[in-house]
């Protein structure tokens, strides 16, 4: 995958949920490159230049059903977008507790590195991106 000048890591992520948590402190600290992506779309643009080493995002259950059939949730897409862009990076999802069930069948259909409940601590995420995962 494509590295950034240092040699730093990078993370994408996906903000789709008010209640996604700010680690931008612990991203540098952990000498991670972030950028911040509020659309899919964009996202997904910048995934055909360069391959990410995390992808962090917020998982939306499709209560609405506007995911019904083939999809199963927000990210669906864009996970399938990275297995097609960037293979080797760790998918760290952010789940509300009343979704954690449908987390599940996503984990079945894509390699999830970590899940982290709302309310995501500082040391979840920091274990996540350092590899140790539950």
């Amino acid at each position: 995958p494509a590295r950034t000048h240092s040699g730093m890591k990078t993370l994408f992520a996906l903000i789709e949920s008010p209640s996604h948590p700010n680690f931008t402190a612990l991203y540098q600290r952990l000498d991670i490159a972030v950028e911040f992506f509020d659309t899919a779309r964009k996202l997904h643009k910048a995934l055909q230049k360069q391959a990410p080493d995390y992808f962090v995002g917020d998982f939306i259950y499709g209560w609405a059903n506007n995911y019904a059939g083939t999809n199963l949730c927000n990210l669906d897409v864009t996970l399938s977008t990275l297995q097609r862009f960037a293979p080797e990076a760790k998918v760290i999802v952010f789940a509300h507790p009343r979704d954690e069930a449908y987390v599940g069948k996503l984990a079945a259909l894509f390699p999830i590195h970590a899940v982290l409940k709302y309310p995501v601590s500082e040391q979840a995420m920091q274990a996540a991106l350092q590899g140790e995962t539950e």
